[in-house]
């Protein structure tokens, strides 16, 4: 099994703090949220809680997550760095791109790509984004990105974007890109990442919850004729994790579990302490 943790902390002492000590604390990678915009009231409903209501205050300050990876790149050497999740369709898909292939060099082949299509109908209406066809957008930007990362004259056409004529570097460190992995625990979150992704990303409010998500995700999985199974990560779980729910988890088929962070960045720098000689040195 490997751990992960969430990297919450904004500034840059704190930031710095949180991630090496998860490096040294044996977590195999850091995973950071995101939004671009938050409303103070919102009608969408957050479909990965039963109270429909995410858990960020509006005031939250969340840091883009290409640049704050960048930065932790650069003051760790070993642990991976992830999206947790990325929000594909409201941004634009060649500078998104670029942006994954900067940061998977830049970091020496350690990022790992978490993308969703977004929830919050309010985000996409304050920064000019259709909110209607993002599902579609979303399949479309991945194919095209596919397509600048791997193709040396890159050659697509969507109804959304379309690229042909152009060259597009630096390429990606790792073949053929770095893993995508589709957050998620809706049907039709589900059905993509079954379809689109390397891996799959849920938010678990509890154990016997995750484990019907998971049982649905496999009967998509089979029904679209996979032949490589989805890495599963599980993230948030509310109760402190016990040795027998890592055995669950893994008899489920999870690959990673993210561990939450504590309420401080000092309290978090001892959770994993903890973790980390309780669970991680042990396995």
């Amino acid at each position: 099994m490997k751990f992960g943790t969430f990297l919450y902390q904004t500034s840059p002492n704190s930031i710095g703090a949180v991630a090496r000590k998860a490096e040294e604390c044996g977590f195999e990678s850091l995973w950071i949220p995101e939004h671009i915009i938050l409303p103070v009231t919102y009608k969408s409903p957050y479909p990965y809680s039963s109270s429909g209501r995410m858990g960020a205050p509006p005031e939250s300050p969340l840091h883009d997550p290409m640049l704050a990876l960048a930065y932790v790149a650069g003051i760790t050497s070993k642990i991976r760095l992830a999206t947790g999740v990325f929000v594909l369709p409201i941004r634009n898909a060649f500078t998104t791109a670029k942006a994954v292939a900067s940061l998977d060099v830049l970091s020496g082949r350690r990022f790992i790509f978490g993308v969703g299509i977004g929830w919050l109908e309010e985000e996409f209406t304050a920064v000019g984004m259709n909110f209607k066809d993002r599902a579609m957008r979303t399949r479309e930007y991945l194919a095209l990105m596919k397509e600048l990362w791997t193709s040396d004259s890159p050659n697509y056409h969507g109804k959304s974007v379309a690229v042909e004529g152009f060259k597009f570097m630096p390429k990606p460190a790792q073949k053929p890109h770095p893993p995508i992995v589709f957050g998620g625990n809706t049907e039709p979150s589900l059905k993509r990442a079954a379809k689109l992704g390397d891996g799959w990303y849920g938010i678990a409010e509890s154990t016997e919850q995750i484990g019907a998500t998971i049982k649905r995700l496999h009967e998509h999985e089979r029904a679209v004729g996979r032949t490589v199974p989805l890495e599963l990560t599980v993230s948030r779980l509310r109760e402190q994790l016990k040795p027998e729910q890592i055995e669950q988890f893994a008899e489920m088929g999870v690959s990673r579990i993210i561990v939450g962070p504590g309420a401080s960045t000092r309290e978090h720098i001892a959770s994993m302490e903890k973790f980390g000689a309780e669970v991680i040195s042990r396995q």
